[in-house]
């Protein structure tokens, strides 16, 4: 199985921008498998590939239905673990 990392940034389109970011926060701390940490500008994501894309897949669908619309934006590096 290919381990990823994913650093992911949410911008949204609202004026109470802290609410939606931490509730995303909170949800994909919600997730079983992935390691999240979070930084002032940026979460970071790893995990197994299916894992960590499944849970952004949920994640960014549940913030729109919740939210409205954000702008996401996201690095993805297949195959690295920076703490194997």
């Amino acid at each position: 199985m290919m381990k990823v990392t994913v650093e992911i940034s949410m911008y949204p389109l609202c004026e109470d921008h802290l609410t939606p970011i931490d509730a995303v926060i909170e949800k994909l701390n919600g997730f079983d498998g992935l390691r999240v940490t979070t930084y002032p500008t940026a979460t970071t994501l790893i995990g197994e590939y299916q894992a960590v894309m499944s849970a952004l897949q949920e994640t960014i669908a549940w913030s729109h239905e919740a939210f409205g619309a954000s702008v996401f934006v996201a690095k993805i590096i297949p195959g690295y673990d920076p703490d194997p």
